[in-house]
């Protein structure tokens, strides 16, 4: 099983940025945590950061045949990006949404998710742990997947 994990804008300054919401951890501590994780589930991930929506829409049309799955952190493009979100939608791999702050709990334009109708689900509010839970949903829902003889890949 392989899984793309990506992660949008302003997120490569995690550790420095904003702490008191989005915590001390750095990305790159994320991304070892996640692989160390996803290794002991027998899972490989591919792991990008890129501030560029445009970057971020490559990177899905570059892999979707090689992945079963995508792991999404959009970042402020959460809030507008249709194009994201249609890229989504375009590659029909199922995805899981993962923000480390509650948006519900941020400023009222950070509170809808544009890219969240494009996922089969949508963690948020736990900090690196959301990446964690998120990875576990998504690993769940494509085990069940194959198991009920839904799987492959597009």
């Amino acid at each position: 099983m392989k899984i793309l994990v990506l992660n949008g804008p302003n997120l490569n300054l995690l550790g420095i940025r904003e702490p008191e919401i989005y915590g001390k951890v750095s990305l790159e501590e994320i991304e070892k945590y996640l692989t160390d994780f996803a290794e002991n589930h027998g899972v490989e991930i591919i792991f990008y950061q890129k501030n560029g929506e445009g970057e971020l829409i490559d990177l899905i049309h570059r892999y979707y045949r090689e992945i079963d799955g995508i792991l999404i952190n959009p970042g402020a493009y959460t809030h507008y990006s249709i194009a994201l979100r249609d890229a989504l939608l375009a590659v029909g791999k199922p995805a899981v949404e993962v923000h480390l702050s509650n948006l519900y709990k941020r400023e009222e334009f950070r509170q809808h998710s544009v890219t969240a109708g494009a996922c089969i689900g949508y963690i948020a509010g736990f900090g690196v742990d959301s990446y964690r839970l998120g990875l576990i949903a998504l690993i769940d829902y494509l085990k069940r997947r194959e198991k009920d003889g839904a799987g492959g890949k597009a």
